[in-house]
Parts: structure tokens; sequence; C-alpha cells
């Protein structure tokens, strides 16, 4: 269901789509540094009311990462991230301070990324 090469392995992950949004099911565990958890240049940051949604592209690869305003008590984080007419690959769990890095090969394609943080959520569009 979700392809790509992560920061961390994607297996048995389900998505459910839930009032027009992804909603993006997996693993939990820690995170790396937010500014060194996804290599290339940032292509787009989009606030919402918990936190940031920051999207990166590289030569061929995009990443994606969820980032809290307020890092500290556990809770509900994802972050999606799709090449155009690519499969989306995802992270989500209990975090205290990100959900990601999530990197998908795009080539020269546009991408797209969603996340979320305690149900705020926030998307890119498509960036090319």
């Amino acid at each position: 269901m979700f392809g790509g090469v992560g920061g961390r392995q994607l297996a048995g992950l389900a998505v459910v789509a839930a009032a027009g949004g992804l909603v993006v099911f997996g693993p939990g565990g820690g995170s790396a540094d937010a500014t060194a958890a996804c290599a290339g240049r940032p292509a787009k940051v989009v606030g919402f009311g918990t936190g940031e949604l920051r999207l990166y592209k590289g030569t061929g690869y995009a990443c994606a990462v969820t980032v809290a305003k307020n890092p500290g008590a556990r809770r509900q984080m994802a972050v999606a991230v799709q090449a155009r007419g690519g499969a989306p690959a995802g992270d989500s769990g209990s975090y205290t301070r990100m959900a990601g890095p999530v990197t998908v090969h795009s080539g020269s394609r546009c991408v797209r990324a969603t996340g979320s943080i305690a149900g705020s959520a926030a998307e890119t569009g498509w960036v090319c």
C-alpha cells in the first residue's frame, strides 16, 4: 500500500480516508532532528495550529516531516508524501516532536504532502 524509501521501516501501514483527509496508521518510535531529517532544499512549509508540515525536494527525491510547535507530551502525529502518479509513503504514531522523515522517489514529477498533529492538519498541494 505504501512505497518509497523512508527513515524508518513502514511495513503494515493502513490508510483510511476520513473527512477528506489522509490518516496514516503505522509504527511508533522516535525521530531524528527536524533540521537534519530531510536532505534537499525546502520546497514548501505550511504552518497549522499545532505545528508545521515541511516538504523538501532533492535530485529525484522528495521528503516530508511534520514538526510540533510545542514539543513535549506524546500525541498522535502523521505525515505522508506522494509523487504524482505514485503511491503515498507515510509515517504516524505517538510522538513528542515530529513524524517522519518520509522519502519517495519523485524523478521530475510534482509532489504533495499531508501532515497532522493531534487532529490539526495541513497539506501542501502539488509542488512542481
